[in-house]
């Protein structure tokens, strides 16, 4: 079974985001987790907003929601109990890393305009990570500033794991950025094609993915606020 995913954005103390760092938690009905300190969108390479160790990320797979339940309220899980996440089922995925190797190319159908939450997640060839700044900053601009992008963030874990996650209003709208095709007002639309074509022309990564996924429930709050999600009955 494919499970349950989740993505959660906490605050808590570099003493136990560090820790998260070299090895993530570890509790029943976690089948995997990547632990990444948060990034601000389109920051200068060399900054203190770049990497942020006391506002972490949490991209996980469990057996059910039970079992996320049972993180959230234990003790290993207090400080993301106590922050925001949501709740998601997979839809699609292209190409793969290692630890996910197992999930299916597409497990169903979705409409164009439901809303949709995307998580990238990359293993960097080191010799390459100026190049990777060099085309993937202004790709960050463009998603943080679209307009259809109600949630958009970067996290990093040293030396090599990189992923961004973002939410849509639409699948359509996703799409639509991706192949360069945006709102009036966008500049340089095409600047997420062009970073991809860069790296077909020579990769940036060891492993890279995309993960697409239907978001089933939102929890919690992320600097102050909740509703992220864009359910269609509140389009």
């Amino acid at each position: 079974m494919t499970g349950i995913f989740t993505f959660h954005l906490a605050q808590m103390p570099a003493r136990v985001s560090m820790p998260l760092l070299r090895r993530p938690p570890v509790v029943d009905g976690l089948r995997h987790a990547e632990c990444l300190a948060l990034m601000r969108l389109g920051a200068p390479a060399l900054s203190p907003e770049r990497m942020q160790l006391r506002r972490m990320a949490m991209f996980a797979r469990w057996d059910d929601e039970a079992a996320v339940e049972a993180f959230l309220t234990g003790p290993q899980g207090g400080w993301f109990g106590a922050g925001w996440h949501v709740r998601m089922t997979f839809l699609r995925r292209w190409s793969t890393v290692s630890e996910l190797s197992d999930l299916r190319p597409q497990t169903t159908r979705w409409e164009d305009d439901e809303p949709v939450v995307a998580v990238t997640l990359a293993r960097m060839r080191l010799p390459e990570l100026p190049r990777f700044l060099s085309w993937g900053r202004p790709v960050e601009r463009l998603v943080r500033d679209h307009p259809d992008a109600t949630l958009a963030l970067a996290a990093m874990r040293p030396p090599r794991s990189v992923s961004t996650f973002s939410i849509w209003r639409s699948v359509q709208s996703m799409t639509d950025m991706v192949h360069g095709r945006a709102p009036a007002g966008i500049e340089h639309p095409g600047r997420h094609a062009d970073a991809m074509t860069e790296r077909r022309r020579r990769d940036f990564h060891r492993e890279f993915a995309t993960y697409r996924f239907r978001p089933l429930s939102e929890h919690g709050f992320w600097n102050g606020r909740t509703g992220y999600v864009p359910w269609r009955s509140n389009l």
